[in-house]
């Protein structure tokens, strides 16, 4: 996992250095844009070179932020129409953002939910944390059945200070309880960031012909021609990521809708483009 995790972060760095958006995000970049009364010594001239912009190396003393990666681990994250299930994606996806965290000296923490909390490690920033972050992220089993408002509610409760809450999950349950455990945590002052993830056939729908379609939380159990249902089902699909679209940034909270079957690096540079355009 932590070799993934760097790999991940290495190539989206990189990315990052070469596009128009860095620096515009000081949670997720070393650097930041250049002010008026900074060293003109701290500037990375190389970075100027490829962006024509100023930007100065973040220090440690320049953050100090708490980030807790909440991780939805429920029977329908098993999901995987190809190789790779939801919750392996998430997992690989929660240990990157770890390690970026990481890298830039933030405290990072996670914590695993289903129906409700199953493992939490509260952020730190010294040596060891990471590794045993990235422990419980290798070692994950699927939870029970979905119930994100719960698990939200009694992180919001154990809060102590303002940070960011960074969300990963497919939001395969009740919409109002799932907006207000996410509105719960933004009017407490954190940073909310939600990463809507689905697998590519959730999102497309890709059969044709007639077949049984298992819940995976429940066991029940519908039969349906494929091509039949489909224009039915997308529409169903797209209007849910619409509405957690707008309720969610209605309510200051970023909304990045994840397909599983993109690169990583791929998706951070995807919701920092989009981030750069919200504020």
């Amino acid at each position: 996992m932590e070799l993934r995790a760097r790999t991940v972060v290495e190539g989206f760095l990189t990315g990052l250095h070469r596009s128009p958006y860095q620096g515009f995000s000081v949670e997720f970049s070393e650097y930041r844009e250049y002010v008026p009364g900074d060293e003109l010594s701290a500037i990375d001239w190389k970075v100027f070179g490829r962006s024509d912009r100023f930007y100065v190396k973040k220090f440690e003393a320049d953050t100090n932020l708490d980030c807790r990666i909440l991780l939805d681990v429920s029977l329908s994250m098993s999901f995987a129409s190809g190789s790779l299930s939801k919750q392996d994606y998430s997992a690989s996806l929660a240990a990157s953002l770890a390690y970026l965290m990481h890298r830039q000296r933030d405290a990072v923490g996670l914590v695993t939910f289903s129906d409700d909390i199953i493992e939490s490690l509260p952020p730190s920033a010294r040596p060891g944390h990471l590794q045993r972050l990235l422990a419980v992220l290798d070692q994950l089993t699927a939870g029970h059945r979905s119930d994100v408002a719960k698990p939200l509610k009694r992180l919001g409760e154990m809060l102590k200070r303002r940070g960011m809450v960074v969300v990963i999950s497919d939001l395969l349950d009740d919409f109002e309880s799932v907006i207000q455990g996410l509105r719960l945590l933004r009017c407490q002052g954190s940073e909310v960031i939600e990463f809507h993830v689905l697998d590519p056939a959730e999102l497309r729908f890709p059969f044709e012909h007639a077949a049984r379609f298992v819940d995976l939380e429940t066991g029940n159990e519908i039969e349906a021609v494929g091509a039949e249902v489909r224009s039915r089902y997308l529409e169903q699909v797209q209007g849910l990521i619409s509405d957690y679209s707008k309720r969610l940034r209605a309510d200051g909270i970023d909304y990045c809708l994840v397909d599983t079957s993109i690169p990583y690096d791929v998706s951070l540079r995807t919701y920092l483009a989009n981030r750069s355009k919200i504020h």
